[in-house]
């Protein structure tokens, strides 16, 4: 059987930091999501997701077996994010809506790449005035790199000496099945509407 790839770089640029990402686009094959994906990371879908245990807003610790327990979309940045966070989040709330309108039933997912500053309190706080249907997490240091690792996103403190540093950090929101991990990324230029529409196709597939 034949697949037919093309493969291009894209680069997401994300407050000051450059972050390159190879894309390959295929089609054929038995993936049973081809009628939907429009990218999939070199290597396959493999290669991103995985375990991790991270602290919730409710300060419970939790595993990813914990929290995908339906189709999830996740995104990983910080509460203290001056612009790219909010809107980001903001979009993926008006996508989870619009998904209810369809009668599917997704879950948005706020992780935390600031654990000094985002206590489950903070987190609580954040994901509350986004969506009601928001879940927060947060945790240690090395339990937040862990599961930014498996994620393979990208993030580094601006060390500032005060209390008000910026985090850069990739800005890509991911949906994982709990049946399926990790199936799709979209990227931030993408309208809830997009994203409602290819969330919708592979929950309906899977």
């Amino acid at each position: 059987m034949t697949r037919i790839y093309l493969i291009a770089a894209f680069f997401a640029v994300v407050a000051g930091a450059g972050l390159s990402v190879l894309i390959m686009s295929e089609s054929g094959g038995d993936d049973q999501f081809a009628q939907c994906r429009a990218t999939t990371v070199a290597g396959g879908a493999a290669e991103i997701g995985g375990p991790f245990t991270l602290v919730s807003e409710t300060g419970e610790t939790v595993t990813d077996a914990d929290v995908i327990t339906r189709p999830s979309l996740i995104y990983f940045g910080y509460t203290f994010c001056p612009d790219v966070c909010p809107l980001d989040t903001a979009r993926n709330a008006d996508a989870i809506d619009l998904l209810t309108e369809k009668g599917l039933d997704v879950q948005p997912v706020f992780i935390s790449i600031d654990p000094e500053r985002d206590t489950p309190d903070v987190v609580d706080d954040f994901t509350a005035n986004l969506h009601e249907d928001m879940l927060g997490l947060t945790g240690s240091p090395e339990q937040v790199a862990a599961a930014s690792q498996a994620y393979k996103t990208y993030y580094r403190k601006h060390d500032t000496g005060d209390e008000f540093y910026l985090v850069d950090h990739s800005t890509f929101s991911y949906l994982v099945l709990p049946e399926h991990g990790f199936v799709e990324f979209f990227r931030r230029e993408m309208t809830a509407e997009q994203i409602a529409d290819s969330t919708a196709c592979f929950v309906n597939a899977a």
